[in-house]
């Protein structure tokens, strides 16, 4: 019981980290760019900036989800990686089990 509970603590914890980590490095990403992008002169320029973002955000959220997919592999709860990546995505998004 203990192992399971420190399994998905570690878990959380690493998945908010990369969370974290990957919406700095989108935060600095625009922060840097920003002289050059200017956003507020242009819609096409606006809907880059949307699009970087949105696309960062599914990127950051795929990693979670191959994370939590190599862990349940790892820990033998799914037979083979790619159902365990199946189950890991399903299990994300709102279709759920």
């Amino acid at each position: 019981m203990f192992a399971n509970l420190a399994l998905a603590t570690f878990m959380v914890s690493l998945t908010v980290s990369i969370h974290l980590g990957g919406l700095l490095v989108l935060l600095w990403i625009l922060r840097n760019r920003a002289h050059r992008i200017r956003a507020h002169e242009s819609r096409v320029a606006q809907l880059g900036v949307i699009l970087f973002v949105v696309l960062g955000l599914v990127a950051i959220h795929t990693v979670e989800i191959w994370l939590y997919g190599a862990a349940f592999w790892l820990i033998g709860a799914v037979s083979d990686f790619e159902s365990a990546l199946y189950f890991s995505t399903v299990t994300f998004t709102t279709l759920g089990y």
